[in-house]
């Protein structure tokens, strides 16, 4: 696709839509996932029930979106699990909203957490499908995402502190209904595979480029979880303000608009994998500078590194699984990503950076993790290095 091509896909009608739809969906989740645990404390469950509840997301995605991504793409339903998903993910919010039982709380959380999983997955999917060879240039629809977070958060948040915390509930419920209407301009990709799609699906998962791949966005997920888990709880220890908190948020936010406007270049100069790897290097950095002060508000200048790691990591996981997947399984490998990264990676590191903050403190766990991540980086690239020799002889 010449360049004249690609600029004229990027101002397509259905490029938009997606854009609106990314806006949408990460504006709903800014409008409930911070408040959740506020939500859970207010209708008085404990700090164990809170962990439980916000740890089950994590576990459930790890399973369910590689199993919706598998079915989409053996049936080709990707549009009908796409609606039914989100559908039911609203309705699993608004009852969410009802209860303060913690073992009714349990199954619906779960609920919301097999339907909710599927849904960036196979957008994803069908947005690096639409744009073919111009696919380098999804972080540039992807970073309406972070416009939309980044709007949203304070604006929820102030229809929170002055109306009640309900406000997150209805907030996220009109957006993702709007996201509904918007996918449905949307071309979702419907191809399935029949008879081939378990033969793919098993030379897939044996794919050494794609498992290596999947071992490194795993660590890097694991250190990128310790961060989300556990900076404001260690910015609160250190007297940090709330203000000082939604700056550093604010910062993360606005970190990501330029990695993902130029993910296309990024993507061009390093690779997909080449990225990954970047993204690690900088992740390690962000840990470590984590440590390097006990002024809350320094904490600011490490957050605008939160683009080159999360944003980082997402593009190249995004754009890898679309390069390496074979023919109709974009979805499967977009599934294992997103459970690879949102599902055991957020588990894992939440349990390991919780057990490291409880017995060592902050700064040491946050060492710890940051080293660790460097350390499996610079393993791997001496093992691929070797590897490569290999070959070459």
């Amino acid at each position: 696709m010449n360049v004249e091509a690609a600029k004229g896909l990027i101002a397509s009608p259905q490029v938009t839509w997606a854009k609106a739809y990314y806006f949408l969906y990460y504006g709903a989740a800014a409008a409930l996932i911070p408040y959740l645990a506020i939500y859970y404390d207010m209708i008085g469950r404990s700090e164990r029930e809170i962990g439980v509840l916000t740890g089950i997301a994590p576990l459930v995605t790890l399973v369910s979106a590689p199993i919706w991504g598998g079915y989409a793409d053996r049936t080709g339903r990707h549009k009908s699990v796409l609606n039914i998903a989100l559908l039911i993910a609203t309705v699993a919010v608004t009852a969410l909203s009802t209860v303060s039982n913690f073992m009714i709380l349990i199954p619906i959380v779960i609920l919301y957490a097999v339907f909710i999983s599927p849904v960036i997955p196979l957008v994803d999917n069908s947005v690096m499908a639409m744009l073919g060879n111009a696919r380098r240039r999804y972080g540039r629809l992807r970073l309406w995402g972070a416009i939309g977070w980044g709007i949203s958060a304070p604006f929820v948040g102030w229809l929170i502190e002055h109306s009640g915390i309900h406000w997150s509930f209805i907030s996220y419920v009109i957006l993702l209904l709007t996201g509904l209407i918007v996918l449905n301009k949307l071309p979702v990709q419907s191809s399935g595979l029949t008879s081939n799609f378990w033969a793919g699906l098993r030379a897939f998962s044996l794919d050494r480029r794609w498992l290596s791949f999947l071992a490194l966005v795993f660590m890097g997920g694991i250190s990128l979880s310790a961060v989300s888990s556990f900076l404001f709880l260690y910015m609160n220890d250190l007297g940090s303000g709330n203000t000082i908190m939604g700056l550093a948020l604010t910062t993360a936010t606005v970190s990501e608009i330029p990695v993902l406007f130029f993910g296309d270049r990024l993507l061009a100069r390093f690779g997909s994998a080449g990225l990954l790897k970047v993204a690690m290097f900088f992740i390690g950095l962000r840990l470590i500078g984590y440590t390097l002060t006990s002024i809350p508000v320094s904490f600011l200048w490490v957050q605008l590194l939160h683009g080159l790691t999360f944003s980082a990591v997402w593009i190249a996981g995004v754009s890898y699984a679309a390069e390496i997947a074979p023919e109709g399984l974009g979805a499967t490998a977009q599934g294992l990503f997103s459970g690879t990264v949102l599902g055991i990676s957020a588990a894992v590191g939440s349990l390991l950076g919780g057990i490291l903050y409880q017995a060592f403190g902050a700064v040491v766990m946050f060492r710890l993790m940051g080293s660790s991540t460097l350390l499996v980086l610079v393993l791997y690239l001496l093992v691929e290095r070797r590897i490569m020799a290999g070959r070459a002889a």
